[in-house]
C-alpha cells in the first residue's frame, strides 16, 4: 500500500490496483464561500498539480476544503466518485457523470479489489452529519480508515485491528463556539477503537499558509508528540507518522 500526502485533508491513496483520490485540493486557492477575506489557504507550488490515472474520487463532506470547486473542475468528470450526500450534491452540479452517493452504514466495492464502507464522522451543524471511511483491500485484508475532523464512530471496533487511521491529533478551536476540529480530543479514542499499526495525521499538514478573519480566531491544541506519549502510556504500540507532503510513501509496518 502507497499513499501520497498533498496536504491538508488530501490523500492518494493506492490499495490494492486501484488509486484513490481522498477529499482533494490540488491546485489554486482554498476558500470559504467566495470570501478571501474570511478565510483563504495557499499551498506550496510543489504540492499544486493533479496525479494521473485516478480511478476514484472519495469525499468525506461538501465543505470547500474537502470539495473543492476548482479542483474537481479541473479533473476528468467521467471519474467514477463515492461521496456524502452534501457532496454528492457539489459533484452533481459540476458535471460528473459517475457519483454514487454513500450515507454511513452502506458499502460501494471499487473494481472487485477494494471495499468501502460508509460509517458516521462529523457533525455540520444541528442536522447533518458527513461521512467517515474504512476501505478494505478484499485479497489482502489491508485497511484504512478516513475521517477528517476528529469523530470516531463506536462501531469502528467492530472492525479492528485496522491497519492505518488518517485522522487529526489537533484540535482547532473557536471562541464560544468550540471545536472546529477535535483530533487531540479523540485521536487516542480513536486508536484504542481501531488498534491501528499506523496513525497518520491530516488536517493541519503540508506547510500551507492560511489567512483571514477565521484563520485569525482559530486557536490550535495538542501535537503529533502528544499523541505518542498517550499511546505509549496506553500500552498502544501504534506508530504515529508524519509523511513528507508530495511524496509517494510505502507504509512501513503494514500488510501489503
Amino acid at each position: 500500500m502507497h499513499l501520497t500526502y498533498f496536504g491538508a485533508n488530501s490523500w492518494l491513496l493506492e490499495l490494492g490496483q486501484q488509486k484513490i483520490l481522498i477529499d482533494p485540493w490540488l491546485v489554486d486557492s482554498l476558500v470559504f464561500g467566495n470570501l478571501p477575506w474570511f478565510f483563504k489557504g495557499d499551498k506550496p507550488a510543489a504540492l499544486d498539480s493533479l496525479p494521473e490515472q485516478i480511478d476514484l474520487i472519495l469525499l468525506s463532506q461538501g465543505l470547500e476544503d474537502h470539495a473543492h470547486k476548482p479542483t474537481l473542475q479541473q479533473l476528468d468528470k467521467t471519474i467514477p466518485v463515492v461521496a456524502s450526500i452534501s457532496a454528492t450534491q457539489v459533484v452533481e452540479q459540476l458535471g460528473y457523470t459517475q457519483v454514487t452517493s454513500l450515507p454511513p452504514g452502506e458499502t460501494f466495492i471499487l473494481g472487485n479489489q477494494v471495499e468501502i464502507r460508509a460509517m458516521v464522522g462529523a457533525p455540520i451543524g444541528p442536522l447533518q452529519v458527513e461521512n467517515s471511511y474504512l476501505l478494505k483491500e478484499l485479497d489482502s485484508g489491508t485497511s484504512v480508515y478516513y475521517e477528517p475532523h476528529g469523530y470516531p464512530p463506536e462501531e469502528l471496533k467492530n472492525y479492528a485491528p485496522v491497519d492505518v487511521v488518517i485522522s487529526p491529533v489537533l484540535n482547532l478551536e473557536l471562541p464560544l463556539l468550540g471545536p472546529v476540529i477535535q483530533g487531540n480530543t479523540t485521536a487516542l479514542q480513536l486508536a484504542q477503537l481501531a488498534q491501528p499499526q499506523v496513525f497518520l495525521p491530516t488536517a493541519a499538514g503540508g506547510d500551507v499558509e492560511y489567512a483571514g478573519i477565521l484563520n485569525s480566531l482559530l486557536r490550535a491544541s495538542g501535537s503529533v508528540e502528544g499523541l505518542r506519549t498517550q499511546l505509549a502510556d496506553h500500552n498502544l504500540s501504534t506508530q504515529v507518522i508524519e509523511p513528507p507532503p508530495g511524496k509517494r510513501e510505502q507504509v512501513l509496518g503494514v500488510r501489503c
